[in-house]
Order: C-alpha cells, then structure tokens, then sequence
C-alpha cells in the first residue's frame, strides 16, 4: 500500500521571514507562477514546487495567493502585485472607496498627509496617486514591511514613507510637521470581535479627534453605525455606500464646503447632504416605492431623499418613501412598481402569489419582526413568475405591498 505524505501546513502569513523570502527573486517567481492557482490544484501545485523549493518558501507563496485572490475583490489587478496579510485583507479599505476619499483631500488642496495607522498601505497608495505625499505609520513591524513592498510595488516608494511605532508616540514626536493634512482609522476589532464604542477603538475616537484638530484637514475612518450623537462639534460625519453596501462613515475636519451630514455613492460619486434632523411627511402608499441607500439612512437623510422624489413616507418610522411619480434614475434610492397593497396575512399572500404563477419572491422588510427566511418557507412559491413583497408598517399597521424593481432586471432601460 502506498502511503501519501500529508501537505505540510501552510506558512503562517504573519510570519516576518514568510513575508521576507517572498521578496527576494525566488520567491516572487513563485507568486508569479500562482498566479491564477486553483484552490482544487493546491495540493498538486504545492507537491511539484517542493520538489526545487523549500517547503517553507512554498507554502508561504501559496498563503500570498490565496490571499491575493482574496484581495481582488477590493484592490482590482492591483492585488495581483501587491503583498498581504490576513489582518490586512479583512481591513483594508476597498480602493474606489479610498481613491474617492483621496480625491477629497487632493480636491482641499493638501499636499503631504500623515497615515495613521496605516495597515498595508490601502488609503497611502490611493493618496499617493492622487499626487500627496504621505507619512504612514502603523506599530506592528511586518504590517509596516508589507506597505513599503506595497509602495514599491505599484511605483510609489517616492512619495510613501513608512514609519514604525504607536501612532500617539510617533505623533508627539513629530509625524504631522510639514503635513496640513491627516487620515486615521482606529482599530475597531478586539480579542473578542468588533468593538462598537468609539472610545473603545484603538486609540481612542477622542484622541483621533483631537489629533485631527492639529492640522488644516483631516479624516477620520469609523464603523458605519456610529452614533450621530458621538460625531464630535464642527465635524462632517460622511457616509459612504459602494454599489449599494455601506462601507464606512467618515468624520472631517476642515471641510466647509459640506453640509454636517452627507451620503454618498460610489462609484457614482454622487453626493447627498443635509442637517440631518429633518422628518419627512407621511402618508399613504402611492403607485411607486422607492427603497434609500443605505448611506442615505444612516445619515439621517431620507426626509432630502424624499423632498427629490416629491414623496413621502408610508409611515413616520420606516425608511420606505412612496409616491406618484417615476423616478427611476434617482441615484440615491431604488424604484419599485406596487400593484398590491394587503394588510398583513400569510395565507392571503400565498394564494394570490400561486394564483399568479410566482415562484421567485424577493422579500424585503422594515418594522416586521417575521424573517425573509421565515416567509419564503410558509409561501413555498412556485411557479414563473416573480415579485417583490415588503413587509412593513403603513401608519402603523402591518402591512405587505407586492412590486416589481424598475425598470425590470435585465430590460436595458437607464
């Protein structure tokens, strides 16, 4: 009988000399030939290259790619050229998202910009191709070795300076001379998973605040559901959604050219603004649905989302706006036809449903406590067709209304 030896288990990605023998010529010939690796051929891959390479080598190029292709989807092609760690990966802010906010600075005029806690260098490459200059500055020594390959990879070096420490020692020791501009983003993960109050990020939001204060311009990268009672006086609390999924909020220092409030829109750039205290009118459904974005609500913003649209709500604590007219280019909510308006039963949604042939059912929901997975097992659908159902509140009364998306998927129609 023949006996397989068992794969040796991968390198550790955080492992400082893992991360050194990639970039020596050896090893970047190894993530070159792993380029496009199948994870089902890993084992086979791995088998052949230890043959000529040391198994340590190996599977540290193995580990790079896995977590380049990871890495794709936020970086493009450009993770094909660039180095990672796990950390790094889950953390890095996806590059449109970045690129708009260097596009922000760079519009403000900075030139140099301290990166404070910096990670593998995502938000420095995007400030750097928008012409600044950066300090990045992050504590941890292979995180540090990863964004000056990143730097280097994508032709950057010259205008990317990394440097080593906890971000409040380097900054009293001198990070922000000679920069009028400042982008931080705190830890916001502890041992025991995501940390929700701000001044239980690492540093504190307090400390970044007041760091932001000491130059012209500045931005400060926090969780999407922070509270608006936590955005600190003279702050632009900016929620930001790429293709239609919040990715951050984003407090700035400097910026008087925004409203206190504002959502906006990627890749769109499309921006929407306000005070953020407003309520907008309420009233009856009307032949046309429109869902915000989620960048709208968390701003507090659907009451000016609702003024573009001429609408108004279905109920004063839904964020679901109702009207007359189509608007199916509004880049800040999504159109819906209703053809029916029901109250709130089960049994006389399945006829009606089964009685048109829909066997494809969307189901979104604010105010209902039943789950899209509790009611698509009780309707059991079946059939050609499709349609939308929301589970609501109208005026404070359960309610389900029955749509469509407009315009319809697949029709072509801007």
């Amino acid at each position: 009988m023949t006996r397989v030896a068992a794969p040796s288990p991968p390198a550790d990605p955080a492992d400082p000399a893992a991360f050194r023998a990639l970039l020596t010529g050896t090893g970047r010939d190894l993530l070159a030939q792993l380029r496009d690796l199948d994870p089902a051929d890993e084992l086979t891959v791995a088998t052949r290259l230890r043959r000529d390479h040391p198994p340590a080598l190996v599977s540290a190029a193995i580990g790079q790619a896995r977590l380049r292709q990871r890495a794709a989807a936020k970086f493009g092609a450009d993770a094909g050229r660039m180095f990672f760690t796990p950390d790094g990966v889950e953390q890095a802010t996806r590059a449109p998202v970045a690129a708009w906010r260097a596009a922000r600075f760079a519009g403000l005029g900075v030139r140099r910009v301290a990166d404070l806690g910096c990670g593998i260098g995502g938000d420095a490459i995007a400030l750097a191709r928008a012409g600044i200059s950066v300090v990045a500055v992050d504590r941890d020594p292979l995180t540090c070795a990863v964004a000056e390959a990143n730097a280097a990879a994508l032709g950057l070096a010259d205008l990317i300076e990394v440097r080593r420490g906890d971000v409040t020692d380097v900054l009293d020791g001198g990070a922000l001379a000679g920069c009028d501009g400042l982008f931080a983003d705190p830890a916001r993960r502890g041992g025991r998973g995501r940390v929700f109050d701000p001044e239980a990020y690492s540093p504190p939001l307090s400390w970044a605040v007041a760091a932001a204060r000491r130059v012209p311009f500045a931005a400060l990268k926090t969780a999407p559901g922070i509270p608006h009672e936590a955005v600190p006086p003279g702050a632009v609390a900016e929620w930001v959604s790429h293709r239609g999924e919040v990715k951050e909020a984003v407090l700035w220092f400097g910026h008087d050219g925004l409203p206190p409030r504002t959502a906006a829109l990627l890749p769109g750039g499309d921006v929407l603004g306000g005070d953020g205290t407003r309520q907008a009118p309420d009233g009856p459904p009307c032949r046309y649905l429109y869902e915000p974005d989620g960048a709208v609500i968390r701003a507090h913003l659907v009451a000016e989302a609702a003024e573009r649209l001429g609408g108004h709500l279905l109920d004063p604590s839904i964020a679901y706006v109702t009207a007359d007219e189509l608007r199916p280019a509004d880049p800040f909510t999504s159109a819906y036809e209703i053809t029916d308006v029901l109250p709130f039963h089960v049994k006389r949604l399945r006829a009606l449903l089964r009685e048109r042939g829909v066997g494809t059912v969307t189901v979104k929901k604010r105010g209902s406590a039943l789950t899209p997975e509790e009611l698509l097992r009780r309707l059991k659908p079946q059939g050609p067709g499709s349609a939308t159902v929301f589970l609501t509140k109208v005026a404070g009364t359960a309610t389900m209304l029955i749509g469509h998306p407009f315009p319809p998927p697949g029709s072509g129609t801007a």
